[in-house]
């Protein structure tokens, strides 16, 4: 009796990094075609910058609001009820991944991401416009749907702001892949229901 494919976390890793590079490569196509420019560059910036001075501010911001949302979702998490639902829910997506493969997956989303919804499609819709569409892209069935959208919005539009003031994606890339690679190392890792049934096995 023959036995059907096998899907691994190896080989999931790999579906959703091509997936990403897919998405990479047709955004930036598309940006070259018709706006007759790179994706990774603003056209019309807020700030006038050197192109080493734009690339280093947008670099520096990128790490800052890595920081930061980072930080802020531990402590979300260790905090507030909704949060930890969020998390709950999306912790399936990081079961049995590896740290290379949540580097891999990390990097491709970010790269994928970043290039069609800054780099394409922001310079031609606005950047509240394409905020809200990067969050309603991150919609996830569950109870924590619409927490996970206005996250994804909100985290969407500051990645947008730092294109947009310093005319570089290589910062909103930057942050995008370390908050990506770093989160998902903690949903993989945390649970808070264990937290939760400890506290209360032990009150004091």
């Amino acid at each position: 009796m023959s036995r059907g494919p096998r899907f691994t976390a190896a080989s999931h890793a790999w579906h959703i990094a091509g997936g990403y590079g897919l998405l990479a490569s047709l955004a930036t196509a598309l940006a070259i075609a018709l706006r007759e420019g790179v994706p990774w560059k603003h056209d019309k910036p807020w700030m006038t910058f050197e192109p080493l001075e734009s690339l280093g501010i947008s670099i520096g911001l990128g790490i800052v609001l890595a920081l930061i949302v980072i930080v802020g979702t531990r402590i979300s998490v260790a905090r507030f009820s909704w949060a930890q639902r969020l998390h709950i829910e999306l912790r399936p997506i990081a079961y049995g991944l590896t740290l290379s493969q949540i580097v891999l997956i990390a990097g491709f989303s970010s790269v994928g991401e970043e290039l069609l919804f800054r780099g394409l499609l922001q310079p031609w819709i606005g950047l509240l416009p394409t905020s809200v569409l990067f969050g309603i892209f991150h919609q996830i069935p569950g109870q924590s749907r619409w927490v996970w959208v206005c996250w994804a919005t909100f985290v969407g539009m500051a990645f947008g702001a730092i294109f947009e003031f310093t005319g570089s994606l290589v910062g909103p890339l930057i942050a995008h892949a370390v908050i990506n690679a770093v989160n998902l190392a903690f949903l993989r890792d945390h649970d808070p229901m264990s937290r939760e049934t400890a506290d209360r096995a032990d009150p004091a």
